[in-house]
Order: C-alpha cells, then structure tokens, then sequence
C-alpha cells in the first residue's frame, strides 16, 4: 500500500490557459537542433561534420570527459550547420531532417544484467535522461545509486499529467522500470494523491509513493527529502515517468525514440492543449499556426525554470512542456500604490486577495529591479525543504563551500528554488545562482 506525503507550503500560480486533455500531432519541421547546454555537466565534443549524412540514433556530441555519454540525433538527415560562440565553444548543432526517419537500431531484447543495460543506454543517447543528486547532472554511470526516483506527477503551471503522456505507452512504462530495477536496489515512483491511472498505480518493481499539496509538491527534490533524504557519500537517480517509457522502447524496438506528448499551455494559446511532438524540432511553424499575434515570451518548458526560445526556436530534446505567456513590457501607473483589483500579488498588497479562485493573466514583467537582499521570510513560505533559503543563497553567493554543505546545499537543485524567484522581494536570479553554487561544489569535490 502507497504512503501519501503532505507537503505543506508552496504556491500555485493562478495562471490562465491550462491546457485541456485533448492531444494533437504536431506536423514535424523540416529542422532540429541540440543545445549542449541543456545536458548540465556534459562538456561537448563533436562527433560529425557540416554535411555528414546521419541516422535517428547516431552521435552528434559526446562529453569529453566520458565519451560513454553521448548526444544522439532525434532525426535522420544531415548536419546543416554548427553554431559556435566565443573561443569556439558549441553552441548548437542544427540538423536537416529527412521526409521520413530511419533509426539506427541498437539491438532489442530486455538485458539481463546492469552492464548490458547501461552499454544500450549510453550508445542510444537514453542514458542523458537519467540525472544524480546531488548536483542536478547527467548521472555518472560508474556510481552506485541507493534509489532512482521517478517523478510521475506535474504541480507546477501547465506541466503534463503523466497519466496523458503515458496513454498508449503502458508497456514501455513497465520495460523501462524492468531495466531501471537493474541498476538499482530501489526503484521510487512518485504519484499525485488522487492518481488513478493503471500503469502508474499498480506499476510493478517499484515503491509508490503519493504527495498532495502545492507546488513544488511535485518536485523530485521534495520526493526525495521525504523519503529517503541524502546524506554525504550517497547518490540517487532521477527521471520522469514519460522518460522511462522512452527508455523501453529503447529495449523493446531497438530504436531510441525522442517523441513525446506535451502540454502546450499559457495565454498565448488560441486553444491550449496537449500535443505529439519529438525533441529538437523547430517550432517556428508551430508557434504561428496555434499562438495569438502579440508580444510573447515562447518557452521551451515551464513558466517556471524552462528557457527563452522566441517565435523561431527550438524545443528542448528533453523538454516536458511548451508555454506561451505574454512579454510584459512598459510600467503600471502609480504601480503598487493603486488597489489593484486586476493585479495578483502573493502578499496582500492588492485587494485581489478577496478573490482567492481568480485566475491571472500574468506577465513577464519584474515589477521591480535587482537590489540588495532583503530578509523578509518570504521564501520560507513556498519553501518545503527543512533548510533556511536565504542563508544557503548568501552561503553560495559568498562560494563558502563548507556552509553550502552544512545548510543543506546536497539537497536542492535550481527548480526547488523557482517559486522563491517568484516571490522574491530582492528580485536576485537563485536559480542561477543555485546552479552555480553546485557546479562550483561538484568541482571542487570531483
């Protein structure tokens, strides 16, 4: 029988344009393109040409430091062009997509033992989905996880329900668990308390565990931290549960598929919805056939910690979901000093806090600049982790390693800190900060 974790602070932004149940295809584009900076702490290293002929499947990067983990190519085509930037470093590899894709196949059959597992997933490219704690990178596979958690819930704005993501996909859901329980003593499968789908609650191989409660109750760090909390010396391994499909499919085809179902959502959306779209795609097309004229922020990912793509980008390989909210722009009359009735504040500086069901069309905008840190206990209201947020963020922007370590640094990632960002009266990038805080600690210690 699963445990339900309440978790007791957080916040749920009261966004308009959820999206509803309903899923699309969305049409292929014609161009990919990898970012090596959404695989943290893989430092890059080509493996094709301008003009190399490629197959779905096939490496187009590999870390240097462990050219085991490698970049693979959603589509089938030819390179077209590789972006770089200062001192040469690799921005981007952008790829011509044939009219239809050919796979590379790796071989199918379920392994029998955790090195055969492991060898399928770091020559497909599976392998980049799976990320260690502490430090929030692509998992080391020479480590020894005590657990890999897999998160098959969405708190924050607009994510995708695992349950819509996994529909049709039931038995590659249960063969990428199969695998996962070889390279593990312990497999964590995280669920929402009112979570009713099959595959999900009588997944077998695993520990089921059910959390209610507000975002980030759906965080795989809050996961963790209630059921088996980190100590110094230990590693787990996270991933999605649409990432664990993928996986399967990785065994039961032979083929490394990076098609997925998303939840495109925001106020930009003529009809916000979920759709079939795979990895890397151009969505420029996309964009123009389902978002309103006006000015956007496009977002590969969430509202929350996803990245800035604009009209003409491109999606994520590993991105979960696509939003669309509009770009604030100008300064509001007399600003704060106004009632407010429109505005959404967390606080109760306006008095729209007498209408707690209201939905907002919020904006990009900061309502406010960067300044000094202000202590004011805001975080600790939509922070559930038993760690002080502000001492931890003036430990790493001090690079004090040893207090990082002792406030609890080993236990959060950058998304844990995303609705602090949110409410921040200081308005200071965390996340940012977060992230640089542990890469500093991760190579000191390695």
């Amino acid at each position: 029988m699963s445990k339900t974790h309440t978790i007791r602070k957080g916040l749920n932004l009261p966004l308009v344009g959820a999206p509803s149940a309903q899923v699309d295809e969305a049409p292929l584009s014609a161009s990919f393109a990898l970012n090596p900076e959404e695989f943290t702490g893989l430092s890059p290293k080509l493996a094709v040409k301008e003009g190399d002929a490629i197959q779905a499947g096939q490496c187009i990067f590999h870390d240097k430091k462990d050219p085991r983990i490698q970049v693979t190519s959603p589509v089938s085509g030819t390179v077209k062009a590789i972006v770089r930037g200062e001192k040469r470093r690799l921005l981007q590899v952008v790829l011509a997509a044939d009219a239809s894709t050919t796979y590379h196949n790796f071989g199918k059959g379920m392994p029998s033992t955790a090195e055969e597992a492991k060898d399928k997933l770091l020559n497909s490219g599976a392998w980049t989905a799976l990320e260690m704690r502490p430090y929030g990178r692509i998992a080391n596979p020479d480590d020894q996880p005590k657990a890999i958690f897999v998160n098959g819930m969405a708190t924050a704005p607009f994510a995708t329900e695992a349950s819509v993501a996994l529909a049709g996909k039931e038995e590659a859901f249960a063969a990428g668990l199969e695998v996962l329980g070889l390279l593990s003593p312990k497999t964590v499968l995280s669920l929402e308390a009112s979570e009713s789908f099959p595959a999900l609650t009588q997944a077998k191989g695993v520990e089921i565990h059910r959390f209610a409660g507000k975002h980030p109750a759906g965080n795989t760090s809050v996961h963790i931290a209630a059921v088996s909390p980190l100590n110094k010396g230990e590693v787990v391994w996270t991933l999605s549960a649409q990432d664990v499909a993928l996986i399967g499919t990785v065994f039961l085809t032979g083929e490394y598929h990076c098609d997925r179902v998303v939840a495109a959502g925001g106020s930009g959306f003529t009809n916000p919805r979920y759709f079939r779209v795979r990895g890397g795609m151009n969505l420029e097309s996309f964009f123009q056939a389902e978002v309103k004229a006006g000015s956007f922020r496009y977002i590969s990912g969430s509202v929350l910690t996803g990245a800035s793509i604009g009209a003409t980008g491109y999606l994520g390989v590993n991105a979960q979901q696509i939003s669309v909210i509009p770009e604030g722009q100008g300064t509001d009359f007399l600003g704060w000093v106004l009632p407010g009735f429109g505005k959404y504040s967390v606080s109760r500086t306006f008095f729209s806090f007498l209408t707690p069901g209201k939905k907002y069309d919020l904006t990009t905008k900061l309502n406010g600049e960067e300044r000094a840190f202000v202590v004011t206990g805001q975080y600790d209201q939509v922070f559930p982790f038993d760690i002080y947020p502000n001492q931890l963020l003036k430990a790493v922007w001090a690079k004090d390693l040893e207090k990082m370590e002792a406030l609890g640094i080993y236990e959060v990632t950058p998304e844990d800190f995303a609705l602090c960002e949110v409410v921040c009266t200081s308005k200071q990038p965390l996340q940012q900060m977060v992230r640089e805080g542990l890469d500093l600690l991760y190579t000191e210690m390695n």
